[in-house]
């Protein structure tokens, strides 16, 4: 069965925007530091794929997904990656409203709860991953323990104010496996298996 992946580049002190992010800085004021290490080594101009290991190989991993599930406010301020996140594979929104229209490219909205987006984009990956997207998404699939792993890239930077990956989560403590470590020079990628709630 295709894993729940959340990918998701973080600041030491658990921000993954800066203040201010909207349509104009979709990271917030300072927030684009947390992917220089997309451009290690420099860019493949045609894959986006940085040069460099260790983050060249979680790249590979990140496009080898086989389904993404983007939060509504990221798919928004992503522009809806014009319809196309990677490959043509699918992209599930879960929303309370889909808006008026015909979703572009390969996007479809989800309005009947992440348990239900979690089963579309499971089945649609098939034998691959699942990229996951968005704090509050990632939270709430966290909550009801849809979450398999967790890749976070740890960037050595404090932003002290923006959006924080972790702010609503449940007072029951969520146990975690570190599986992996990949350091670089300004980034360490760190996975995580979800064990258990309350363990």
């Amino acid at each position: 069965m295709a894993r729940i992946v959340l990918y998701m580049s973080m600041s030491l002190d658990g921000f993954i925007s800066g203040p201010d992010d909207d349509l104009d800085q979709p990271l917030g004021r300072d927030g684009q530091r947390l992917h220089h290490w997309l451009r290690d080594g420099g860019v493949d101009p045609e894959s986006h794929r940085p040069s460099l290991e260790p983050s060249a190989t979680v790249f590979d991993e990140m496009m080898a997904t086989g389904a993404v599930i983007a939060g509504r406010r990221t798919f928004d301020l992503a522009r809806g990656w014009n319809g196309d996140h990677h490959d043509g594979v699918p992209v599930f929104v879960p929303t309370h409203a889909a808006p008026d229209g015909a979703a572009p490219g390969h996007v479809r909205f989800v309005t009947d709860g992440i348990e239900s987006c979690t089963a579309q984009a499971r089945a649609a990956a098939g034998d691959r991953d699942v990229m996951l997207h968005g704090a509050t998404t990632a939270q709430e699939s966290l909550r009801r323990g849809l979450l398999d792993e967790m890749e976070i890239q740890l960037v050595p930077t404090l932003l002290g104010r923006g959006r924080r990956l972790f702010d609503h989560l449940r007072p029951e403590h969520i146990a975690l496996k570190l599986i992996r470590v990949l350091q670089a020079p300004d980034v360490a990628h760190l996975r995580y298996r979800v064990l258990s709630a309350g363990g």
